[in-house]
């Protein structure tokens, strides 16, 4: 829940207005979509663009995890703890005043997501839980909702481990750490993915001791290793104590008790051991909706339930958790359940990014994913400490790879730790949404100088594979008559 402050006052006014009182619905709708996130609010807005009606229930915060418990104030406190590190000025008054910065800034991007706009879009907005009573009607509030199609999309919350004694313990989630006003002296972070990492580098910037535990023996286990030496080294030279390869068999308050036999203690524990679907209370098997209590409602290609008037989308419904993913998810099923498109989600090329300093990202294919497939892959790399801009910048560690196809030079997936490796990703996500050769990116004239222009190299280094020894001696032969 959201502390009582005038930061976060504001912006419940938008999200959650205390005084809302929910509309008599008309007939049935069009669509009516569970859930007030991204892929939600994508869902109700494209819809009531094109002219249909629509109705959307939201149980807490509009703006779902993404605005107040996710990207937004974990951006925002990231970008807080790298003035902090650059100025010099850690402690509990930096911490106070980036924690109200957060708050502030939450409160001004929520004004994008209100009820008040929703409703001048003509979206009915009702808030409440809502529960499917059979296959085409649900009930919010104890009124009844029919509709033709609808979409569930309600997310997720943070995983809690089954370790003995955590459950009972204090313990900070997503949900509440960026409501904390004083600053942990020591900070335990158990999980070391995203946000774990991210985190980690924020609190320890600002002026926590902070250790970081995964079972897991490096962090960020689902990127290549190399990438993960990266971060953890880095975490390591801001102060960051890594406890990788670790077991918690015990939780006792905020103490830690390991399978060596060490307790370390901790002011605050913060959990970040992956997500679980919201999936509670909906009466999915009234309305003819499988699910899966670790994974979510089960869906096909086109993102339909085993309810074909219900549609799925987001968190709820997808292992890639990214409010990215969530936004093209709802197009989908914008295609799909209003115009019977045939719009598959198999076809999308995800692409995610860890904004740790430095920032890995990535998009489409790994080389091990291309390989099973079948793929004769040519795998071209790198490093930054060979690109101008990051020599100058004094940022040379880091690296971008491409995965191509060896003979056309389609890119299938590429990687980049750099600063700003979020941004630069971009081009290359556009090049394998259109299947493009990396040759395109080689033609492609690129300011100079810049780290983005680390895929010319790449593209470069194709267009030597080509050049075959007999060419060479053919060259060599033309140019000896030419003289």
């Amino acid at each position: 829940m959201l502390h009582d402050d005038r930061h976060n006052a504001a912006l419940i006014a938008y999200v959650h207005p205390p005084d809302w009182a929910n509309p008599t619905p008309e007939g049935r709708y069009n669509l009516v979509v569970i859930g007030g996130g991204t892929a939600g609010l994508i869902c109700a807005l494209g819809a009531a663009g094109l002219g249909a009606k629509v109705a959307l229930v939201e149980r807490q915060y509009l703006g779902g995890d993404c605005l107040n418990f996710g990207c937004v104030p974990s951006k925002a406190l990231l970008a807080a703890a790298k003035r902090a590190k650059a100025s010099g000025k850690a402690g509990p008054e930096a911490f106070t005043a980036a924690m109200d910065e957060v708050r502030r800034l939450r409160a001004e991007i929520g004004a994008h997501d209100s009820a008040k706009r929703l409703t001048e879009a003509g979206i009915d907005v009702f808030f409440g839980d809502a529960c499917f009573v059979d296959s085409k009607t649900l009930i919010v509030e104890g009124t009844p909702l029919r509709f033709r199609r609808a979409v569930v999309a309600t997310g997720a919350r943070a995983a809690v481990p089954p370790i003995p004694g955590l459950a009972e313990s204090t313990f900070l989630t997503n949900e509440s750490i960026f409501e904390l006003t004083e600053l942990p002296t020591r900070l335990s972070i158990l999980g070391a993915g995203a946000i774990g990492c991210e985190l980690a580098q924020a609190f320890t910037r600002l002026g926590s001791i902070v250790t970081l535990f995964d079972m897991d023996p490096r962090p960020l286990p689902h990127e290549p290793p190399e990438a993960s030496r990266i971060i953890a080294e880095q975490l390591k030279s801001e102060g960051v104590t890594m406890e990788m390869s670790a077991s918690v068999v015990r939780v006792e308050g905020t103490t830690l008790v390991l399978g060596d036999g060490r307790e370390p203690g901790a002011d605050a524990v913060l959990v970040a051991t992956g997500r679980t679907p919201n999936i509670d209370g909906l009466g999915l098997t009234a309305a003819g909706v499988s699910f899966d209590g670790r994974t979510g409602l089960v869906v096909d290609d086109r993102l339909r339930t085993t309810n074909r008037r219900i549609y799925a989308a987001g968190d709820v419904a997808s292992h890639h958790k990214f409010t990215h993913a969530a936004d093209a998810m709802a197009r989908i099923v914008l295609r799909n359940a209003l115009f019977g498109g045939r719009a598959k989600v198999s076809a999308l090329a995800m692409s995610w990014c860890t904004y740790t300093s430095p920032e890995v990202a990535h998009v489409g294919l790994t080389a091990a994913e291309a390989a099973e497939r079948g793929d004769r892959v040519l795998l071209l790399r790198q490093d930054l400490s060979s690109v101008d801009r990051a020599i100058v910048d004094g940022t040379p560690e880091g690296f971008a790879w491409a995965c191509v196809d060896a003979k056309s030079g389609r890119v299938l997936g590429a990687t980049m730790v750099a600063p700003h490796a979020g941004e630069a990703i971009s081009e290359m996500a556009v090049v394998v949404t259109n299947k493009l050769s990396i040759s395109a990116v080689s033609n492609t004239i690129h300011p100079y100088p810049t780290v983005a222009s680390v895929w010319k190299g790449l593209g470069d280094q194709f267009q030597k594979t080509k050049f075959k020894p007999w060419i060479a001696r053919l060259f060599e032969r033309i140019f000896r008559f030419a003289r």
